[in-house]
């Protein structure tokens, strides 16, 4: 355990709220202490004590601006709240948050968060155990102790392999600088991690670091979401909006999925990266940008310009330097190191397996994770559930292909019912919704990603996509 350094204190009103982080924060690692008002912490003997403070917005009495507003520059904060309006992150980054997440945030985001608060506060010179899982891997230390030091520790990945080694090399040289970074890959490798890794090793990382999805947002609302509008500039535009371009400003600003930008943005996003300006939808006024601009794609860009359905020149201004993520199949030896992490993490009273079956890991090594990591902690999630022993073991249906023979009277690492083939076995036994996700993902993987064309020839709608993505935790 920490023993030691910055805890965690969680201020809300909502005691279920301050339950369920507290829990969440505790599993990871961390010391935390949880306070009802803002009242409450500031007359406590912790307000002293630097540290991350997970706040409410809407707290009763003293808000929580107004308690960001008395701690000083030893506390870091992160806001929660259950409205997620771009003018009030906005004052809140500007008055000093780290981070304005939405309720309820996501695990994974909300731990990344707090460790980032962690390492730009002060004092904070705890470190876990060797025997202690992280809370998770991005804030800079290695959970796979028992199977060799993770040279991606510091930026968020998990790995030892010369593949992986590459990619910490070029976020290491480009930090540093102003360059706008594209950052290519399949489906799941990790390329918002290594963006927040850049901006992390960056003079920006006090800045905010904004996020956005180009293939999440209508089309007819992302110039809006990117830019901001003007009162009145179309119908419904009640009010003044602020942009990611503007609530980005001083920091950096992520266009994940860029390939699915508009034509029409495209060419607005092309004048913002030439001339360093922008304007609100129904503005007059050029806003200087002083953002840095880092965007990752899963399609063939090139195939894409070919096809007239992204701008030559945008993406000779995106490519300034190139950042590959190597697919998990081509780095099988973190594997190991991976699948330890996501046991250690996902570790609960409901959970029994503590080492994983070498047939297991045979299976995990020898599939071909179209899902990349993402796929692969989706795998051992389940495993850690249905798991009736002490040992990891998975079903083979999970992971079709080729699997490694073994001899009857070997001890079994897996759950297989039968020497049906894998597409039969799970047709007749299985999740008729796993045959379905496994169905996108390799429609996905044979159109390099390309959503709409996926979508057309899985014969359902795009928004229909999307839904099923969300479902499966594919997008």
């Amino acid at each position: 355990m920490i023993s030691s350094g910055a805890p965690v204190y969680v201020v809300d009103d909502d005691a279920s709220v301050r339950e369920s982080v507290g829990s969440l924060i505790r599993s990871a690692g961390w010391p935390v202490e949880a306070f009802g008002s803002a009242r409450q912490f500031l007359d406590s003997r912790w307000a002293s004590k630097p540290g991350c403070v997970v706040l409410d917005l809407d707290l009763p009495g003293m808000s929580g601006l107004e308690l960001q507003g008395k701690l000083d520059a030893r506390f870091s904060v992160i806001f929660l709240t259950g409205r997620g309006d771009i003018p009030t992150s906005v004052r809140a980054m500007k008055a000093g948050a780290q981070e304005f997440l939405t309720k309820p945030p996501p695990d994974d985001q909300l731990l990344e968060a707090i460790g980032r608060a962690l390492a730009r506060t002060p004092l904070r010179h705890a470190q876990p155990t060797s025997s202690e899982p992280l809370p998770d891997a991005s804030v800079g230390m290695s959970v796979g102790m028992s199977v060799g030091m993770s040279v991606g520790m510091s930026v968020g990945m998990i790995g030892k392999s010369r593949a992986l080694s590459e990619v910490l090399e070029l976020v290491d040289a480009v930090a540093p600088t102003e360059a706008t970074v594209l950052i290519l890959g399949e489906t799941g490798t990790g390329k918002e991690r290594v963006a927040r890794a850049v901006h992390d090793r960056s003079p920006r990382r006090s800045q905010p670091f904004v996020s956005v999805n180009c293939a999440a947002i209508p089309q007819s609302l992302i110039a809006s979401d990117l830019f901001g509008h003007e009162k009145g500039a179309f119908t419904g535009a009640v009010q003044r909006r602020t942009g990611r371009f503007e609530q980005a400003q001083g920091g950096t600003l992520f266009l994940d999925e860029i390939g699915e930008l508009p034509a029409e943005t495209q060419v607005a996003l092309l004048r913002v990266l030439q001339e360093r300006e922008f304007e609100r939808v129904g503005g007059r006024h050029p806003i200087a940008a002083d953002v840095r601009v880092i965007a990752a794609t899963n399609r063939d860009l090139p195939a894409a310009i070919a096809a007239g359905a992204f701008r030559s020149d945008l993406f000779y201004r995106l490519n300034v330097f190139p950042i590959e993520m190597p697919p998990l199949r081509e780095r099988r030896e973190d594997i190991p190191l991976l699948v330890e992490y996501f046991m250690n993490r996902g570790q609960g009273p409901a959970t029994r397996a503590r080492s994983v079956h070498p047939r297991a890991l045979e299976l995990l090594h020898a599939y071909s994770w179209p899902g990349n990591i993402r796929e692969l902690q989706n795998v051992v999630e389940r495993a850690l559930i249905v798991s009736p022993e002490e040992e990891l073991t998975v079903d083979a249906r999970w992971v079709p292909g080729p699997p490694p023979t073994r001899t009857s009277d070997e001890a079994p690492g897996t759950m297989e019912p039968s020497a049906e083939p894998a597409g039969a076995s799970l047709m007749a036994e299985g999740s008729l919704a796993e045959l379905e996700r496994q169905t996108i993902l390799r429609t996905l993987v044979a159109v390099s990603g390309n959503r709409r064309l996926a979508a057309t020839k899985l014969g359902i709608g795009l928004r229909t996509l999307y839904e099923k993505l969300k479902r499966y935790d594919l997008h």
